[in-house]
């Protein structure tokens, strides 16, 4: 230990639960004891330091086992009155103490932070205090000098500054988006009216960022309440337009802090009346309540919670006495450490300044991607586009996709197309992608031609790997000229962004494609230059993770070993994260080729494994982790059970396509939309320029970014499918620490 005081760690959970607390929790256990410190988890939150006994446990390596994917806390939270009281901190103090415990990491909201904060504080006094009662011994203030503190946040309504992302958030957005989705299907079968209320007290991320992710109507968020005070007559013009235009389905997200430009209350009551007066039919109304808290964490929140938690051990090892306590959150994809109470001041900010109604400032707060999520959603309700300004100049943009289906193109599309023809310019979708341009299958869209496009699966353009040769590219620049493309969307993976590539490329010689080109990242493989995150890869994820946690269930049962096979070419991106968001003991990626040594070390740890009582093994295996294909899944199976024999038997389970298809996830659905928006900007942009560009748009570090197409080849690795750059290969230590089957051996 840096700081020279510590002897051991506590974890607590408090306030409301959140999805992803049990995996923070994992994390938190296992990295320290991975770094030879005891560590003790503290039931039932604050509450459970006041009572101390039996509620402040010792943990070992297996005491977070099967934990990952539980929903909830496994330790307990609780809202606590004895905690506000000096003599609730005293005995919690106290409890601290006696069992040598100087550090904690607490996962909470802010409430719960503050009041940590506060205990800090206090502790020299409250040590003082418990010698004098003779509590504990003299010697306890020297030994324990000071207490640090690293907090955690976990809380669904991701209202929390100095963090990106909460723990929980993600989790609820997709019981929300299932939910909508759910009773959208209902809503246009009897061309009904519904009103969703969520929560989101003083923040709106909750109702913004569902309403954008489900094609919702119109939405209510207190960060930026209705601009006119007639806003029911208006919302309800603005449904009855849509109904008009063909819709069959009104769906209005309320967050539950909403309110108008005076401070007002607007509930879903509000709201049901004011349409049922406007709209002249029943409005139905679903509070979803507690169910946003509930249930198995996705994907990402299991993945944050555990870069989180075994942030927050590094941190609090290397505090010193006088540090000031820290906040590990997450921003534009870097774990971060932000002072702890100047974070929960900025949150305690917000609801003051909504108050006030300093409704600008408030968006400001929130962060530039929250305004555009707010200034995209407010294009794509409307029910048809703004009039045409005179003296604009229509551009006609063509639209398509390359390489496989993946879950958000729909999303991708529906954005553009509504975005574009909201600026007056006309917008082509080509059928099947190369192969359909150069046949001529366009098809001129219109506002309503994409309407519920935001959730479905698939592609509804049609899709091909079709690369086009130099044959091609002739006939291509004929199509062009033909059909006066001034501009080229394609939205794809790695065939798209070659063909893509390829008439950039062949530009100079032919005049007829000197027009602007922007490739949006969209395969499951997340294999892609220029972006962090490809549209897809988040949905597949999602869908692995759900496909092997009932897998593990069916294992548990009788001592069994499963290889699991995911997809991912010649990147490993779906097996790491799915290996970490799952616990798997081990996981082969295409970037660290199989050897034979590899297996017979593995094979002793499972034997070794089983020999002392373990019950299941998980191994992920990507697809191409072996570039000859000569150690395959089956090979893997054959040599895992040869070497078992009675001790565990052995099963393969090829998840397949059912990693690209089902339904896009709230997070592809979101980027979706953002970098559509990006990608139709860029083609305006561009296309009145001598020379217009070609673009790979993607994110990085949070922000949307533009890397030129001409640098596609010097960003891939040569004879591979991936770029040369992978970000996510910095967590193969994090992933391979916390899913070891036991902690390493303590020096003696």
């Amino acid at each position: 230990m840096t700081n020279g005081q510590s002897r051991n760690l506590g974890v607590l959970t408090s306030g409301g639960d959140a999805p992803g607390m049990n995996a923070a929790v994992r994390a938190v256990v296992r990295t320290a004891l991975d770094r030879g410190v005891d560590v003790f988890a503290i039931h039932e939150g604050l509450q459970g330091l006041v009572e101390g006994g039996n509620k402040i446990r010792r943990m070992d390596w297996d005491s977070v086992g099967g934990i990952l994917h539980q929903g909830g806390t496994v330790i307990g939270s609780a809202r606590s009155k004895a905690f506000r009281t000096r003599e609730g901190r005293r005995a919690a103090a106290r409890n601290l103490v006696e069992n040598d415990i100087d550090s904690l990491v607490v996962i909470g909201g802010d409430g719960s932070l503050t009041g940590a904060n506060l205990f800090r504080t206090e502790w020299p006094d409250l040590l003082s205090e418990l010698v004098g009662e003779g509590a504990i011994g003299e010697d306890a203030p020297r030994n324990h000098p000071s207490l640090a503190i690293v907090g955690l946040v976990g809380s669904i309504d991701n209202d929390m500054f100095g963090t990106d992302m909460t723990i929980g958030a993600d989790t609820a957005l997709h019981r929300i988006t299932e939910a909508i989705d759910a009773i959208s299907s209902t809503a246009s079968s009897h061309q009904r009216t519904f009103v969703i209320e969520v929560m989101g007290r003083h923040c709106g991320y909750l109702a913004l960022m569902s309403a954008l992710a489900t094609g919702a109507h119109w939405v209510f968020i207190p960060e930026s309440p209705p601009a006119v005070d007639d806003w029911a007559a208006r919302m309800a013009e603005s449904l009855k337009a849509g109904r008009a235009m063909g819709r069959r389905s009104n769906i209005v997200v309320v967050a539950e802090g909403a309110q108008d430009r005076h401070g007002n209350p607007i509930t879903s009551t509000d709201v049901q009346q004011a349409l049922e007066e406007g709209l002249g039919d029943e409005a139905r109304v679903t509070i979803l309540g507690h169910v946003q808290r509930g249930g198995t964490p996705s994907a990402f929140d299991r993945y944050l919670s555990s870069v989180l938690g075994h942030a927050a051990v590094d941190a609090v090892l290397s505090s010193t006495p006088d540090a000031e306590p820290q906040l590990i959150g997450i921003r534009q994809s870097a774990i971060v450490r932000s002072p702890l109470m100047e974070s929960v001041e900025k949150t305690r900010q917000m609801p003051e300044v909504i108050k006030a109604g300093e409704y600008e400032k408030a968006m400001e707060m929130r962060g530039g991607s929250f305004s555009e999520a707010f200034r995209h959603l407010r294009t794509l309700l409307r029910a048809a586009p703004h009039a045409t300004p005179e003296g604009h100049r229509p551009l006609r943009l063509a639209i398509m996709h390359g390489g496989g289906p993946s879950p958000g193109m729909n999303t991708a599309v529906r954005t553009a197309v509504r975005l574009g023809i909201d600026h007056g310019h006309t917008i082509l979708g080509v059928r099947n992608g190369i192969q359909g341009l150069l046949a001529g299958h366009l098809i001129e869209m219109d506002w309503m031609s994409v309407d519920g496009w935001v959730a479905r699966g698939g592609a509804e353009l049609g899709t091909s790997r079709f690369v086009p040769a130099e044959r091609d590219l002739a006939r291509l620049s004929e199509r062009i000229r033909e059909l006066k493309i001034d501009g080229l969307m394609m939205i794809g993976g790695a065939a798209g962004y070659e063909a893509a590539y390829r008439i950039f490329r062949e530009r100079v010689e032919d005049k007829s494609l000197r027009i602007p080109i922007v490739c949006l990242p969209a395969t499951i493989n997340n294999d892609l230059p220029g972006t962090q995150m490809s549209v897809g890869a988040d949905t597949a994820l999602n869908s692995i993770v759900g496909n092997v946690d009932k897998i593990k269930e069916s294992a548990v049962a009788c001592q069994r070993c499963y290889v699991v096979e995911v997809m991912g070419h010649d990147c490993g991106y779906l097996a790491l994260f799915a290996g970490m968001a799952t616990g798997a003991e081990r996981v082969y990626l295409p970037e660290e080729p199989i050897t034979i040594a590899d297996l017979q070390i593995d094979v002793a740890k499972l034997v070794r494994g089983f020999e002392r009582g373990k019950r299941l093994a998980l191994i992920v295996r990507s697809e191409r982790a072996d570039p000859e294909m000569l150690y395959d899944t089956g090979f893997m199976v054959r040599i895992f059970e040869k070497e078992g024999g009675d001790l565990f038997d052995v099963r393969q389970a090829i998840l397949g396509h059912v990693q690209q298809g089902g339904r896009p996830s709230p997070y592809d659905r979101i980027q979706a939309t953002r970098l559509a928006g990006h990608c139709i900007e860029f083609l305006v942009e561009q296309a009145d320029r001598p020379s217009p560009a070609g673009s790979m748009i993607g994110l990085q570090n949070g922000q949307v970014i533009h890397t030129p197409l001409d640098d596609l080849p010097l960003l891939m690795e040569d004879g591979t499918q991936r770029p040369k750059q992978e970000w996510w290969m910095a967590l193969r230590p994090i992933a391979a620490l916390l899913s070891q089957p036991e902690p390493p051996a303590r020096p003696s």
